[in-house]
């Protein structure tokens, strides 16, 4: 949470999808143990995209752990 799109694909590489909506934008990253979704926003008006909010789940569609599923990502 807070940090910014460059820090995240320096954690887990490029991502599997990079969807740019209208106020905000979606980037997936995946491996074997989990699916990452992370959400970001602008940090106040015209401020750096940050994440704001995290999904997590299996492949097969059940949750996990975030946590686990960052560190899962992050050792890849």
């Amino acid at each position: 949470m807070g940090k910014d799109i460059a820090t995240l694909k320096r954690l887990f590489g490029e991502p599997r999808l990079d969807i740019v909506e209208v106020f905000g934008r979606k980037l997936q990253f995946t491996g074997k143990a989990c699916v990452l979704d992370a959400f970001f926003y602008p940090e106040g008006k015209g401020g750096t995209e940050i994440v704001t909010h995290v999904d997590a789940r299996r492949s097969d569609g059940a949750e996990v752990d975030r946590a686990s599923c960052v560190e899962a990502l992050s050792r890849r």
